[in-house]
């Protein structure tokens, strides 16, 4: 059964919720009755509630870029998945780059978050990648074989269906620069194998690995076309319904 593409936006810190509810009442016209991808938007907490109710009936999904992994707690400043659950929210961000480079987020805790995510029926699109300097010295490989083992550390092949996998190749994010489609597909394969292994063929078949490095407009399609490539991960080329659209109907 082939897999079914999914084209995420990451808004990032961007939109008030006026600006959210903007930028729907201009982007489900342009992807109106649109069937082949998932989309899934996920903007800042404050818009979140707001952009689930202006989505309501398009079949466009809404996440959070990030969540705690406790139900409740005294965590100043966190949402929790039962939180996100209650308003609706259907998918989530866990582990992006930003939250590796500017938080200090360890494989260990992203771990924890994705457990928690599966527990509460929240899609995980959980974040790998490496950094220039890695790519540099030979490590793209061994950086995504570390990554891949500890997110996935303790989570059994009943729970790991619902599991989306984002390979973001950081020297590529905000930066113009974007992986070939050749070298994000021969990323994609290392952990679709990586996967194999440590959950088994059919789980690795049925897994969505999508890609997220400057994707836009003009690379969308070339990227899309590698079997390899299962949909993508779109920062800020998202912000803009237009753009956006243009992605997803690659």
């Amino acid at each position: 059964m082939p897999r079914k593409p999914l084209i995420a936006a990451n808004w990032k810190m961007y939109k008030t919720p006026a600006q959210a509810q903007d930028f729907f009442k201009n982007f489900l016209p342009l992807v109106a009755n649109h069937t082949r991808d998932e989309i899934v938007v996920c903007p800042s907490f404050t818009s979140v509630s707001v952009v689930i109710a202006a989505a309501t009936g398009s079949g466009v999904s809404i996440g959070a870029q990030n969540m705690h992994f406790a139900d409740e707690g005294a965590f100043t400043g966190e949402t929790s998945p039962v939180m996100l659950k209650a308003i609706g929210a259907t998918h989530v961000i866990l582990g992006h780059s930003e939250r590796r480079q500017y938080f200090a987020e360890s494989d260990e805790l992203i771990n924890k978050k994705l457990k928690s995510a599966l527990r509460h029926a929240l899609i995980p699109i959980v974040c790998v990648g490496e950094v220039l300097a890695e790519r540099e010295s030979g490590k793209t490989e061994e950086v995504l074989l570390r990554q891949a083992r500890g997110v996935l550390a303790g989570i059994s092949p009943a729970e790991a269906l619902p599991i989306v996998i984002a390979y973001e190749p950081v020297w590529a994010i905000g930066t113009g620069k974007t992986a070939t489609p050749q070298i994000a597909s021969e990323a994609h394969g290392v952990i679709r194998s990586e996967v194999a292994k440590l959950l088994g063929n059919e789980i690795a078949d049925a897994l969505r690995i999508l890609y997220g490095g400057s994707v836009k407009p003009d690379n969308a399609a070339a990227l899309m076309a590698e079997p390899e490539i299962d949909g993508a991960l779109v920062g800020g080329a998202s912000l803009d319904p237009h753009s956006f659209s243009q992605i997803v109907n690659y």
